[in-house]
């Protein structure tokens, strides 16, 4: 997470069970295999969730079975190219292929980052805060940096490990200053841990609201909504 002010829109949900970032023309009338995204996601806690993953899950053991999803989804998917199966086609092949059955509980959001790709974030992080501020969630302030393809504990990550690790900790630290604001503080930087006063309060610093109102929010959730989601 990377904006620690912004408030997921949970009323907008209470008619579905599974929320990703994706959009709906993608997905169901041009049937591109990027048309969403399952790196990160909202899901209910219920049955239609776990008939859902019963439905998604075939195509992943690995071996043949992997190989020959991957070969049909290409076919069948706007710009896949040919490897073997992956958790996001094949959750698009599921819901456009049986989509009366999936699609009235699936909320494709684009208005927000629910997956916000780290290649084109992370080096603007500090034009943002020249420009913007949390609370936004989208490009101008994204609400979750994702760094797929970051694969540092393994040998065959897109992109090289010094290059992840680096980013991680600008993301990390973007995000902290959100945090270590509310008590005078902030990095020094977006590279390093260090951090220095920004301002000095009084002997009672808890009391004092900060910026962004995080030390002592007001609650807007109302505990109907909490117990639908």
């Amino acid at each position: 997470f990377t904006d620690m002010v912004f408030e997921l829109p949970m009323d907008k949900y209470r008619d579905y069970n599974f929320i990703l970032h994706g959009w709906d023309e993608l997905v169901y009338n041009q049937r591109n295999w990027i048309g969403l995204n399952t790196g990160s996601f909202l899901i209910r806690n219920c049955q239609w969730s776990l008939d859902i993953m019963d439905a998604w899950a075939p195509m992943g053991p690995k071996g043949k079975i992997r190989e020959e999803a991957g070969t049909m989804l290409s076919k069948n998917l706007a710009g896949r190219p040919d490897f073997e199966a992956d958790d996001q086609s094949a959750l698009v092949y599921l819901l456009i292929t049986q989509k009366s059955q999936w699609a009235d509980k699936v909320y494709l959001e684009s208005s927000y980052y629910l997956h916000g790709y780290w290649v084109i974030l992370v080096e603007k992080y500090e034009e943002m805060i020249q420009k913007y501020h949390p609370g936004l969630g989208d490009d101008r302030w994204p609400f979750v940096t994702h760094f797929v393809g970051c694969k540092p504990c393994s040998k065959f990550g897109d992109y090289p490990v010094q290059r992840c690790v680096k980013e991680m900790e600008r993301a990390f630290n973007f995000a902290d200053n959100q945090i270590l604001q509310m008590y005078g503080f902030r990095h020094k930087s977006l590279e390093e841990a260090k951090v220095k006063r920004i301002r000095n309060d009084t002997t009672r610093p808890l009391e004092k609201q900060d910026d962004l109102n995080l030390l002592h929010p007001a609650i807007k959730t109302s505990p109907a909504n909490i117990a639908r989601i």
